[in-house]
This record gives C-alpha cells, sequence and structure tokens, in this order.
C-alpha cells in the first residue's frame, strides 16, 4: 500500500457536509452516486470529477450489515422505535452498529479500480484517516488484531464497514466524537460481546467541537487518499425530512 501527499494534479473529491441525515436518504444517495461514478468511468465519460466523500451526522439508527447476528441486537425492535431508532439491514461487512448525532460518519465513494487500491488496503486506509485525525487530539489510537475498526486503551472509537462493487467504495466509518454511549447498550457492538465502546469526549478532558473532527479528519484524508477536497454547497443530503423520503 502506497500513498503520496496530494499534488496539484490530485483527483478532486467533492465533500458532502450534512447533520440530521436520515439513513434511508443517505442510502438512497450512495447507490444513485456509486452508479453514476460507475457508468461515467465504464462510457469514458469521467471529463469530471465524480468522487465524493460525505461528512454527516445521522439520526438514531442501528444497522446491520450483511454477515450479521440478528441476536446482536438486545433490545425489542419496538423499545427502539419509541426512542425514536430504526434498525436496517444494509449492504457493507460487519455485524450491528449505532449511528447517531455526535458521531462524524464518513461515507467516501471513490473509484477504487482507478486508484489501484484493493479492497483490504482501502480498509486500511480508511483506518488510518481516523488514527490520523485522533492524533491532531492527542489520542493515541491503534488496530487490534482480528477486530476491525480503530481503538483506543482497549476500547473500540471507530467502526468500519464497506461495500466495494465493481470497483465502487460504498458505506465507510463512524468516528465516535461524542454521542451518547447509552445507545451501544442496546446491541453488541460489531459483535464483540467483550469489548467497551468509547468517545472522543469521554477519552479527552474537553470534548471538541465536532467541526474541530470534521476539519482534522478533512486533513486526515486529503493526505492518505492523495486528493483535493472541495465542499459542495447545498447538498442533498441535507434538509430531508423522514416524512419525505418514507413517502
Amino acid at each position: 500500500m502506497s500513498v503520496h501527499p496530494a499534488s496539484a494534479d490530485a483527483p478532486t473529491v467533492f465533500v458532502h457536509r450534512a447533520d440530521d441525515v436520515d439513513y434511508r436518504h443517505a442510502q438512497s444517495w450512495q447507490l444513485e452516486t456509486a452508479d453514476r461514478l460507475r457508468a461515467a468511468r465504464e462510457t469514458s465519460e469521467a471529463q469530471q470529477p465524480l468522487e465524493v466523500l460525505a461528512l454527516i451526522q445521522h439520526r438514531p439508527v442501528f444497522t446491520l450489515g450483511a454477515a450479521a447476528n440478528g441476536a446482536n441486537v438486545l433490545t425489542p425492535l419496538a423499545d427502539l422505535a419509541a426512542r425514536g431508532a430504526e434498525v436496517i439491514p444494509v449492504d457493507r461487512g460487519g455485524d450491528v452498529t449505532f449511528h447517531g448525532p455526535g458521531q462524524l460518519v464518513a461515507y467516501p465513494i471513490l473509484d477504487l479500480h482507478a486508484r489501484a487500491i484493493r479492497p483490504v488496503d482501502y480498509v486500511r486506509l480508511l483506518e488510518q484517516t481516523v488514527i490520523d485525525t485522533l492524533a491532531t487530539f492527542n489520542l493515541a489510537a491503534e488496530r487490534v488484531r482480528g477486530r476491525p475498526g480503530v481503538w483506543v486503551n482497549g476500547a473500540k472509537i471507530a467502526a468500519v464497514g464497506v461495500r466495494v462493487q465493481r470497483g465502487i467504495s460504498r458505506h465507510g466509518l463512524a468516528l465516535n466524537v461524542d454521542p451518547d454511549l447509552s445507545w451501544f447498550d442496546a446491541i453488541i457492538p460489531c459483535g464483540i460481546a467483550d469489548a467497551e465502546v468509547t468517545s472522543m469526549s469521554r477519552l479527552l478532558p474537553t470534548a471538541p467541537t465536532f467541526e474541530a473532527v470534521v476539519t482534522a479528519y478533512r486533513a486526515a484524508f486529503e493526505h492518505r487518499f492523495a486528493s483535493r477536497l472541495i465542499e459542495v454547497s447545498d447538498s442533498p443530503l441535507a434538509g430531508v425530512p423522514s416524512e419525505a423520503v418514507l413517502a
């Protein structure tokens, strides 16, 4: 795996920044965006940069990966719904996890084929972007053999789960900045029963602002993926009410 700093001719990745995002809406957006990127590549029409990176906060939701064990959801679905959270099966790797306010979710939709990045190396790069981000706040994070994601002092601070289809990536990672960690009591996170979940706010004497973490993550992503990030105004991920998505 070889990564170099971005140069003046580095590929452009468009950043979509949004909060309070409905999961199903983000799911549809990922599929549509990946299809456009794949079609442009296969028809040699990629004159405009089409790769994107969503940096968002979700409304409370539990997602079940393709290999998830339903028994790892410990709380009845009706009780989760009463708290305002859905449980949604998804096609990424991994088991069950939680997304919600205070958690930075990153969805890179990249052409890994064009970048000559193998899926296993892609996952390592995603983990490294989190490790770099946490280092900005003087948190020493690491990988743990046999346990995906990113860990600090034996507790999981970020989950990683991806899907690569015909060379195009979807899904991504979730970094716990300052979420309500009690949500994780409803599940066995990532199917690992003996692992604690932690957050930046729990580990640091003063919780960082969410935007400070976003800024640090952008810098880490730009470096590790040798890309130039440009923010999109009026992202279609922003401001879509749940009733509009479900209608």
